[in-house]
């Protein structure tokens, strides 16, 4: 363990939960790397993931963005090409950049298709889907609304999906965020996964919850500090 950290870890009381307010403000005030790190939301689930009606998995938008220029790609044809473009689309085509990824680019970090187009796109699965760049109509990134699903993701729409452990993964911002912009993307997030719950999920939904920067520790949670119907 490196001193830094190790001066962060001891800042922390082991075996305490602590009100998102404090944990984040105890995140900002340990920081110790030389870039703006991301703060990241960790939610173990009392879930059984092995079991497709048991799975978890949404779509939110942040109220205050993740802090992050996201550069999007859009596979669309004709009018709705020039609707992406206007949207704040950075790249927009259709076999061009089909021919582009199959030859190794891969230079963006959302992608967006319209569903008249997804018969050429779903010949790149084997390169897309692994790296969580295929389009997909549950994650609202195949459809015609164009528009709305650039300016969504351009304004801080992040995706969120149990892994095999039943665990969640969520960014909800950068340190160098507000105390309380990150509260309201956490709280944001906490009430998406809530409404996402299964109904097939017995027992305590949100078992555990923390929050921890790129570099540093965990910071344990406590579920009530945020807030009612969660």
């Amino acid at each position: 363990m490196g001193k830094k950290l190790k001066v962060v870890k001891e800042k922390i009381e082991s075996g305490k939960e602590y009100s998102i307010e404090d944990a984040i403000n105890l995140i900002k005030e340990s920081s110790y790397g030389k870039f703006d790190e991301t703060i990241d939301l960790t939610v173990n689930l009392g879930i059984d993931p092995r079991k497709s009606e048991q799975m978890v998995r949404g779509t939110v938008v942040l109220p205050h963005g993740i802090g992050k220029k996201v550069r999007v790609l859009v596979f669309a044809k004709g009018e709705k090409e020039k609707e992406a473009t206007d949207a704040g689309a950075d790249f927009v085509g259709a076999e061009d950049l089909i021919e582009k990824i199959s030859k190794g680019w891969l230079d963006f970090d959302k992608a967006v298709a319209t569903p008249d187009v997804m018969g050429i796109v779903g010949k790149m699965g084997k390169i897309l889907g692994p790296r969580g760049l295929m389009p997909n109509p549950k994650l609202g990134t195949v459809t015609f609304d164009i528009a709305r699903a650039v300016k969504e993701i351009k304004a801080g729409k992040v995706e969120y999906k149990a892994e095999k452990a039943g665990i969640l993964h969520v960014p909800v911002g950068k340190v160098s965020f507000d105390t309380q912009k990150l509260i309201d993307n956490t709280k944001t997030v906490v009430a998406s996964i809530v409404k996402a719950k299964p109904a097939a999920s017995k027992g305590k939904y949100l078992k555990k919850i923390s929050v921890s920067s790129t570099m540093g520790p965990g910071i344990a949670v406590d579920i009530a500090s945020l807030g009612k119907g969660v």
